[in-house]
């Protein structure tokens, strides 16, 4: 299938602080407002997917509960019957300007099966193409914490990185990211650029959330460094302030801009990174570990010392040095049992080992990624 690559492609993510509301459950008026924009943005040029939160918000009112369920059933329950309210306030939001929208809810086992992943992207590749805005939430109403996304935040990251989308607009309750926490610090100072995060960032994203949703400016900044790995460009702005995104996408600053990285990884190797789910590790020797970080090698079996895991050939494995720092992740081209008999030993012996010899490498280059 082949899609349209001159329109510009973006993932807005709307979390719960910006949609919920005390009385009613949902903010229409402020969904409102926001599929006016969108429909504003449509009309420049953009393509458009939205990751919205606001279902257990939307449910909590439903179900007269006072404070998030922390119980994985009742939370279930409230996103259950919060989600028809949400999609219908998307759809009449966007329907008063002759626009239209389709759910997607994905689980974290949606992205981390190759073959569901890439069925995912055409779906949304096929709506924007037919110029509907998909409205992408978690699955909470089957999902556990074995297959959760963790947040919105981090579950717009890897749409964005689905979809190949060149910007990721994160709607927030503040401005951006500051030097420090503006709720506690008044004199905290908004920081309009970052060109590359490093820990001092991360840790002064703080660790902060709200009463209704999941992740705080951590995971809006750990979002942000996934998109910028792939040379998407990210913007965290006031989702509570009426033209900025429109502002925004008409070359006006506003509230954190994150520079996307120009060595951008490829999609296939993205998918390797964030969204495959790893079921084995393999324990590398010190020449092995540098042979990958610093001679962008393949991996030999020589290197490897042992190994976890119950894996097959073709899955997704961790790469640990010798005090267990988790330094990649790729595809083995063996399974777990023909690992063990091969460890430490040379490419020349696997065939004579084995009994055959799929590949020299255990994982090669091109399906490793450093982390």
């Amino acid at each position: 299938m082949r899609y349209n690559c001159q329109m510009k492609r973006l993932v807005i993510k709307i979390g719960s602080n910006i949609l919920a509301d005390d009385r009613e459950g949902l903010n229409i008026k402020r969904i409102s407002t926001i599929a006016a924009e969108i429909v504003e943005i449509k009309a420049m040029g953009f393509e458009v997917v939205v990751v919205s939160s606001g279902a257990v918000a939307a449910g909590m009112k439903k179900l007269g509960l006072k404070e998030k369920p922390k119980e994985i059933k009742l939370k279930q329950a409230a996103a259950a019957i919060g989600q028809s309210s949400l999609m219908w306030a998307y759809e009449k939001s966007f329907g008063e300007h002759d626009a239209r929208v389709a759910q997607i809810l994905l689980t974290r086992d949606d992205l981390s099966h190759r073959g569901r992943y890439i069925n995912s992207k055409n779906t949304m590749m096929t709506l924007l193409s037919y110029g509907v805005v998909p409205i992408v939430n978690e699955n909470d109403t089957v999902v556990t914490d074995e297959i959760k996304f963790g947040d919105n935040d981090n579950l717009a990251a890897l749409v964005a990185i689905l979809i190949e989308a060149e910007r990721m607009i994160i709607l927030s309750d503040v401005d951006g990211l500051y030097t420090e926490d503006p709720g506690i610090n008044a004199a905290a100072e908004l920081v309009p650029c970052v060109d590359e995060i490093t820990p001092l960032i991360e840790k002064r994203a703080g660790d902060t959330g709200s009463s209704v949703g999941t992740g705080g400016m951590t995971s809006k900044v750990r979002a942000a460094k996934k998109a910028t790995s792939h040379g998407i460009a990210v913007n965290i702005i006031n989702g509570r302030k009426k033209g900025l995104l429109v502002s925004l996408l008409k070359g006006k600053p506003q509230g954190t801009f994150f520079r996307p990285k120009e060595d951008r990884l490829s999609n296939r190797k993205g998918w390797i990174a964030y969204s495959s789910k790893a079921t084995g590790t393999l324990v590398l020797d010190d020449g092995a570990a540098r042979a990958l970080l610093q001679m962008s090698r393949s991996l030999l079996p020589s290197g490897i010392v042992s190994v976890t895991g119950d894996f097959e050939a073709g899955d997704p494995v961790y790469c640990v040095d010798a005090r267990g720092k988790r330094i990649a992740k790729g595809l083995t081209n063996y399974a777990t049992d023909d690992v063990r008999k091969i460890l430490g030993r040379q490419t020349s012996e696997i065939e004579a080992i084995l009994g055959f010899k799929y590949s020299e490498e255990i994982i090669h280059r091109d399906n490793l990624v450093l982390l």
